[in-house]
C-alpha cells in the first residue's frame, strides 16, 4: 500500500514538473506589451486605433499651438476622418513626452489591403511639452520638438 501511494505522490510530482516547465517556456515567448503611462480616451462608435505608424512629426505653430502629423497605415481602405486623441493622465509626464491615440473611422467593408494614410491636427497644451509619443496599435513613435535657441 505504502509503494502505491509513494508511487502515485511521484507521479504526480513528475506531472507538476513538466507542467511548469511549459509554462515557463510559453511565458518567455511572448513579448511583453509596451506600458504606457496613460489610458485611452473612450473613442467614437467605429473609431479604432489605425494599424501602423511609418513617421511622426510635431512643430511649434504661430499660434503656440503643436502641429502634429503622422503617415502611417491601415488595413484596409476606406478610413475617414484620421485624427488624434490625447491620452488621460494622472499627473503631467516627468519626461515631459505625452501619449496620442491616432485614430480614425472605420468602413463598413472592405477588401483587406495596406493602404497609407496621413493624419495631421493641432494641439495646445499649457504644461511644458518637450515631445509627442503617437499610439498605433502595432507601435508607437516619439516625436521631440525642436529646443528653443
Amino acid at each position: 500500500m505504502r509503494r502505491a501511494i509513494l508511487a502515485m505522490g511521484l507521479v504526480a510530482a513528475i506531472g507538476l514538473s513538466a507542467c511548469e516547465q511549459k509554462t515557463q517556456t510559453a511565458a518567455t515567448e511572448a513579448p511583453a506589451a509596451p506600458k504606457y503611462i496613460g489610458r485611452s480616451q473612450t473613442m467614437y462608435q467605429g473609431q479604432e486605433l489605425i494599424s501602423k505608424i511609418d513617421s511622426g512629426t510635431v512643430a511649434m505653430g504661430k499660434n503656440g499651438s503643436i502641429q502634429m502629423a503622422v503617415n502611417g497605415s491601415v488595413p484596409m481602405p476606406g478610413y475617414k476622418n484620421p485624427g488624434f486623441l490625447k491620452r488621460i493622465l494622472y499627473a503631467v509626464p516627468k519626461d515631459g513626452i505625452y501619449e496620442m491615440d491616432v485614430v480614425a473611422d472605420k468602413p463598413a467593408s472592405g477588401t483587406p489591403a495596406a493602404t497609407p494614410i496621413e493624419v495631421k491636427g493641432d494641439w495646445r497644451s499649457s504644461d511644458p511639452v518637450k515631445g509627442i509619443r503617437f499610439i498605433a496599435k502595432d507601435n508607437s513613435v516619439v516625436a521631440m520638438l525642436p529646443t528653443r535657441p
